[in-house]
This record gives structure tokens, sequence and C-alpha cells, in this order.
């Protein structure tokens, strides 16, 4: 692939974090504290640490805890002691745990740094109420941090048949790929309400569409959109195509830009596959996009309904939208009749992206469900996707 536009990285990846957990640190499985060993609290897995009250618990063990109970002796300084020395390390949020504390212990454990001080048999109801604030805490920090990152990229193809729908789709779960392993994630959402396949060709078969998404109406909210995308072993969520035709220009506007900027939220990066037809509210979610992806072929036809999108965006003042213009299926031999050159006269732009036309490699991993690598990994298709990924995720600045 040549990439005629700067500003690539090179892709790098990193392991996944595990999954943040509640620690507790008792002395025994006294009362209902058996039925919290293999148990979640307020959504939070729960690892039991049987701790005598005065052995030394180490700071490094606790590393990816989101909290740790830590159960305190007051007729032992040892015990009191070992809390405090555990606050002074800063992480993770602790909350004490005792047998009927009196008052100047709780308001010592509370100066020493703790987040609760709860009683002894302990419970999950006691441990749920006590690890609600801090629930909260963490998601108003996760939405926060998603906002941040929160990317709209809308694909649009120059005229049907121009296979973006498929470059697409397997560029989705590159992306969703290098997003898991910075914590972050990203959604694709087929807004071809009438012929969109992304799902099926990503081997998907989601039991709720976009379809449930729009007939939700007022109840429509982050659960529900959710619950309604299916996830490919990428981590990328999709959000499928209505699975019957339907008028495009029955949706309502505010209501589709209601989804996206729910998705948006939710999953941080988002990528909307629009119909080739114009709606209002398609040209309504490019207005909004980060970066648009133009799709085309090198041939007259594809070049000139490219052209004639491009002048669509700016008889509607939103030509100033970042579009980046990529060639698909590029065969060298077909370049000796229609050259890049020639695209960028027409369009009045750069090309940004050269894809390589390895028709039956794509078609195998369609028909399969499959991402291309796992057919073939070493090809120039491979390397092309590989480094469209790198160049959207460099524009949309998010490190790789």
């Amino acid at each position: 692939m040549s990439v005629l536009n700067p500003n690539e990285t090179a892709a790098s990846w990193r392991p996944s974090k595990r999954e943040q957990s509640v620690e507790l640190f008792l002395d025994s499985l006294e009362g209902g504290a058996a039925e919290l060993v293999g148990a979640r609290a307020s959504g939070f897995p729960v690892n039991f640490n049987v701790t005598p009250v005065n052995d030394w618990i180490d700071p490094a063990g606790l590393e990816g805890a989101v909290a740790a109970v830590v159960q305190v002796d007051s007729g032992s300084p040892v015990s009191i002691k070992r809390f405090q020395q555990l606050a002074l390390a800063g992480r993770p949020p602790l909350i004490a745990a005792a047998y009927d504390p009196p008052l100047a212990l709780v308001r010592s454990l509370v100066r020493a740094g703790a987040l609760d001080v709860i009683p002894l048999p302990l419970s999950l109801d006691e441990l749920e109420s006590s690890l609600a604030p801090l629930k909260e805490q963490l998601e108003k920090a996760r939405q926060a941090a998603t906002s941040r990152n929160a990317k709209l990229v809308s694909v649009l193809k120059s005229v049907g048949g121009v296979g973006a729908t498929a470059l697409m789709s397997q560029l989705a779960i590159r992306f969703a790929a290098h997003e898991a392993a910075h914590g972050r994630h990203a959604c694709l959402i087929d807004l071809d309400l009438q012929f969109g396949d992304a799902a099926f060709q990503l081997g998907l078969n989601p039991k709720y569409t976009l379809l449930d998404l729009l007939e939700a109406g007022a109840r429509l909210d982050g659960d529900l959109l959710r619950a309604t995308t299916a996830e490919h072993s990428s981590g990328l969520k999709v959000i499928a195509s209505p699975p019957d035709m339907m008028p495009i220009e029955g949706v309502s506007t505010d209501h589709l830009l209601q989804i996206v900027e729910l998705a948006t939220r939710e999953f941080g990066s988002v990528f909307l596959d629009l119909p080739a037809n114009w709606t209002n509210w398609s040209l309504s979610l490019v207005a909004r996009s980060d970066l648009v992806l133009l799709v085309t072929e090198l041939t007259v036809a594809s070049i000139n309904r490219a052209k004639r999108q491009l002048m669509l965006l700016e008889t509607q003042d939103i030509g100033d939208v970042d579009v980046r213009i990529i060639v698909n299926r590029f065969d060298k031999a077909m370049a000796r009749t229609v050259r890049l050159a020639d695209v960028r006269e027409a369009l009045g732009r750069d090309v940004s992206y050269i894809v390589a036309n390895d028709f039956c490699l794509m078609r195998s991993a369609i028909d399969r469900g499959i991402p291309i690598g796992q057919i073939k990994h070493k090809c120039p298709l491979q390397a092309d996707l590989d480094k469209l990924e790198a160049g959207i995720a460099a524009s949309l600045g998010l490190e790789r």
C-alpha cells in the first residue's frame, strides 16, 4: 500500500489488563462470608484471602484491585497499624471490616484513609452498599475517559458494490483489537437500512438489531444499547442493520443522532456504514463526524460518483469535514488507464490510501465470517489494512 498522506504511526500491541476485583482479607469464612467466594459485588468479582489479622499484607499484591476489604481487630495495635500502612500506599481504596468497632476506632480508620468501615460478619448487601460510591466514581471516570476518546468515523461509498462494507468491517476489527489493548472499546453501526450485511460479513448472527433501538423510543439508554450489540472476537461491538428492508427516509433524524451519540459515550470510537443513497439523517451524521472515509475504485464511473458526493457536501455547507479518499481494489494494471493523478485532478484532493485488490481472499473471508489474517497472514491486502488502521488512529489522535 502507498500511504500518500503522512501522519502514520507504527502499530504496537500491549497486553490486556485483567478484570478489576474486590479483594477480601478476613481471618475466616464466618457468617455469610463463605457465600462471597466466587461472587460478584457491584459488578466486580470477589477474591477471598484468608489472612490472620496480624499478618502483613503486601501492597504490591493489590495491583489490579478496585478495592480491598481488610479486617481490623480493635484490640490489636498490630492489626490497626497494618491497615494504616496499607492506606499510606494510596491504592487501591480500602474498606475496613471489624466486629462491633468502637466509634473511636471508626474515626481513626476513616482518618487513616478508609473509604468505609463495615461490620463483621460480612454480608453481600453490606459490601455492595459500601462499594456503591466507588462504583459511581469509577463509572464517572470511565465516561469521562470515553468522552475524551469518543470519535465518529463515517464510511461513504462512491457507488454501491465498491467494497466499502467489506473494507470497513475488516478495518473495524483491527481497530477494535488495538483499542482493546489500550483499555478502550470500538463499535460499528450498520446504517445501511436496506442492504446492510456488516454483521453477516463478520460471522455474527445477532438476536437484536438497530430496529430494536429505533423502536425503543424513550426507553433508549446505555443498558439497552449494550444489550443490542453483538460482540466480535476482536472486541468490536456491532449493531446490525434491521433484518427486513425499511424506508430509509422513515427514520427520525433526531432519534438516529441520539443512538449514535449514545454509542460514542458508551464505546468511544464508532464506525458508521452509511447507505449509498443520501438522506437527511446521513448528511447530519457526516456533519457530526470526526473523519469521513470515501471509498472509490480506480474507474471513471466510480470516480465520477465520488466527485458528486464531494460536491453534495459542499452544497450542504459541510465541505470542511475531514474526508479521506480510499482507492479500493487497486490494481497496477488498471492504473495504466486511470492514474492516481487523474483521481486527484477529478476530486480536487489527494488520495489518502490505496488498498490492494485481492477479491478472492476478501470473498473467502466474508463467506467464512473471519478476518483475512486467519486465511493468509502476510499479503499486500493485509499490510494495506494494517497501515490504513494505523493512519486512521493517527488522524484521530489515538496512540498505537
